[in-house]
């Protein structure tokens, strides 16, 4: 599938992120380079990286190195939260690390130790204005955490990236998400799923393909983000290759059920 063709979803500043990413955590030295480089090469056009992983420079090397437009690629890292109040340093050595001007999305990666990190949003709000980032958006928060960022500065994140899948599926969650005008990004799809459970093994024998894509899948029709990880490549292919087919309205109910 070309870039143009994967689907996406708008953020605010004009800009859109690919629905389906690659995650690169635990993917360091020249393992995580390679795969990275592979997952350019298969059609991915939404990295996933954050300072705490320690790879940064290969995900930046492997982007230089595949010859995709820099224009072309959707750039996530993340602060972690033992760097709240050292924002803009941080940011910089990221933008370095990674061998780009900006990064399509910045998001505080855990809410620190005061709960909110009401300042280093304000902070993210401040370097976004600057034109160092396009959106920004936090990781790992509660609604009511959201809640007070948006309560103290009007400005809501644009993503809120959280441990997601089918057995953790939660209607609540996902209106609170809508209601605020915060996409869903989903991390970990398959850590917390069975892949060989009979409802996802079933509706993936019946489009001919696996349970993970099946659960790669759902995020999509449901208009998650998700970032499946690896550094095999066929499972780095595997995991893209989720366009072909879709799932109908009863599938995607009988999938989310999985987490009742």
């Amino acid at each position: 599938m070309s870039p143009t063709e994967q689907p996406t979803v708008p953020l605010p500043g004009e800009t859109t992120i690919p629905l389906v990413g690659f995650g690169t955590w635990q993917a360091t030295g020249n393992e995580g380079y390679e795969s990275v480089r592979h997952a350019l090469e298969v059609g991915y056009r939404h990295l996933d990286t954050a300072t705490a992983y320690g790879n940064e420079q290969e995900v930046g090397r492997a982007i230089r190195d595949s010859g995709v437009p820099r224009e072309e690629i959707f750039i996530t890292t993340k602060l972690p939260p033992n760097r709240a109040g050292n924002e803009r340093p941080t940011l910089e050595a990221s933008l370095s690390a990674l061998g780009t001007d900006y990064l399509d999305l910045w998001l505080i990666h855990w809410p620190p130790s005061d709960g909110l990190g009401l300042d280093t949003w304000r902070e993210f709000i401040g370097l976004r204005n600057q034109g160092l980032v396009r959106s920004i958006g936090v990781s790992n928060y509660e609604t009511d955490q959201l809640d007070a960022l948006i309560q103290a500065t009007e400005e809501a994140p644009a993503v809120n990236q959280i441990r997601w899948s089918p057995s953790l599926y939660d209607a609540k969650i996902v209106a609170d998400h809508r209601d605020r005008g915060v996409v869903l990004e989903g991390y970990s799809p398959f850590k917390t799923s069975d892949l060989n459970d009979p409802v996802l093994t079933r509706i993936a024998e019946a489009h001919g393909v696996g349970p993970a894509q099946v659960i790669v899948r759902w995020h999509v029709d449901h208009g998650f983000v998700v970032i499946p990880k690896s550094v095999t490549p066929e499972r780095i292919e595997r995991n893209f290759d989720v366009f072909g087919f879709s799932l109908s309205a009863e599938e995607l109910s009988e999938i989310d059920a999985l987490a009742r």
